[in-house]
């Protein structure tokens, strides 16, 4: 039988729902989510229907949320732990869309609702998490440190970098209830152009990470509860990119981890372009390339307009050459060869949005390397493993025991 080539879709024909439905699913082995409150929801979602979307995850949410409050205030703390992560989940949810529904404008209100439960959640863990300002030029990014156990350490501790549109709760299970099982502390942060810092201080992405993660890092070492020689970094989707920017500069990091690895953001975005429009981008023609962008929208279907909206945002621009501008310098091609930790690269089957660029970063590397397929016949395929996170953890936690053991 010939290898299937088409990464299948279980729920919808569109493309992201279907890629965020099993997403969600996959976030129940780490309890952001339960099998019968997710498809449950999506049996009331028509395709293609970004209202609906929003509408019914949010719906889910709302309940979930009255449930924790009301086993909370009985003192049932480890069912009200529980509900708040699973509504904080089903509020992300509904955001992924929301660029396509009726009113966009919920987006801050809705996504203040998920930040809500997920410090309510926080607050319950054994030990809690402690809710960190890490300090950053005008304005300090927010962010959690969770550690694994009350003794103070000093722990190894995993730097859980989200990716371009992943909401705050997505990191308890993209690493953070992984690490903690293992003995590993783990701090998650917002970064410019994500969450906090994007929609309550209007600070954008930035291609030269390192001048992220260096202050992060500033942030590990003063806590007397972190071993300075055992600090990891791991980067998630787009994060593929930033960490190995950042790692290119920043020595203190004993391991990093990329999931995928990403060398040039901007490829697939210009291979989607007619040749005619690369043409412009290169000539340097903004109004001309910006005319026709805008022209093509009115032809676009609402997934395209939704998808392109959706991506475009965090770079803090409103023109779509200067967004296309923006992103030709995330890359790592001219410091590549800088990285001297030894790295970890994920490299799923039908990685959907940096096709082969895991096996081109582990090709570059010269340092210490490690890649590791996650395949089609194991569950593992798609952006990030959606349904394999457990397979993940297991094969990137076991390898980073060999670099740096809890």
């Amino acid at each position: 039988m010939a290898e299937e080539t088409t990464p299948k879709q279980y729920f919808m024909q569109h493309q992201q729902m279907d890629f965020e439905i099993q997403i969600i699913l996959g976030s129940s082995y780490y309890g952001c989510a339960d099998t019968g409150e997710v498809l449950s929801t999506v049996e009331r979602i028509q395709e293609g229907d970004f209202e609906g979307w929003y509408q019914s995850w949010c719906g889910t949410a709302e309940r979930l949320q009255g449930i924790a409050e009301e086993s909370a205030a009985a003192g049932n703390d480890v069912s009200a732990r529980r509900a708040y992560l699973r509504a904080a989940c089903y509020y992300a949810a509904s955001l992924s869309m929301i660029d396509g529904t009726e009113d966009p404008s919920r987006r801050v209100p809705t996504w203040n609702k998920h930040l809500a439960c997920f410090d309510e959640f926080c607050a319950r863990l054994a030990p809690p998490a402690d809710k960190v300002e890490i300090p950053f030029d005008n304005t300090p990014m927010p962010g959690y440190f969770f550690a694994p156990d009350a003794s103070g350490g000093p722990f190894a501790t995993v730097i859980f970098n989200n990716g371009s549109d992943g909401p705050t709760v997505a990191m308890w299970s993209s690493g953070v209830a992984a690490a903690l099982e293992r003995g590993y502390a783990a701090l998650v942060f917002d970064g410019p152009g994500q969450n906090a810092m994007l929609w309550l201080h209007d600070v954008p992405f930035r291609y030269d990470w390192e001048k992220v993660i260096t202050p992060v890092v500033d942030f590990l070492v003063s806590r007397g509860d972190v071993d300075p020689a055992r600090i990891a970094l791991s980067g998630i989707s787009q994060a593929g990119y930033w960490v190995l920017r950042a790692l290119a500069f920043e020595r203190r990091v004993a391991a990093g981890i990329a999931d995928p690895a990403v060398m040039d953001v901007a490829r697939v975005m210009r291979s989607r372009f007619p040749k005619e429009m690369v043409e412009l981008l290169d000539a340097g023609k903004k109004e001309e390339f910006d005319a026709v962008m805008t022209e093509g929208m009115k032809y676009m279907d609402a997934a395209q307009r939704q998808e392109l909206q959706w991506r475009m945002k965090p770079y803090g621009v409103d023109s779509f050459y200067d967004w296309q501008k923006k992103v030709e310098d995330y890359h790592v091609r001219d410091v590549i060869g800088q990285i001297e930790c030894p790295m970890f690269i994920a490299d799923p089957d039908d990685e959907q949005f940096w096709p082969g660029q895991s096996q081109e970063v582990y090709d570059a590397l010269i340092c210490p390397k490690t890649i590791v397929r996650f395949a089609r016949e194991e569950g593992a395929n798609w952006h990030c493993e959606p349904k394999a996170r457990s397979l993940y953890d297991q094969r990137m936690f076991d390898w980073l025991a060999t670099i740096m053991p809890s």
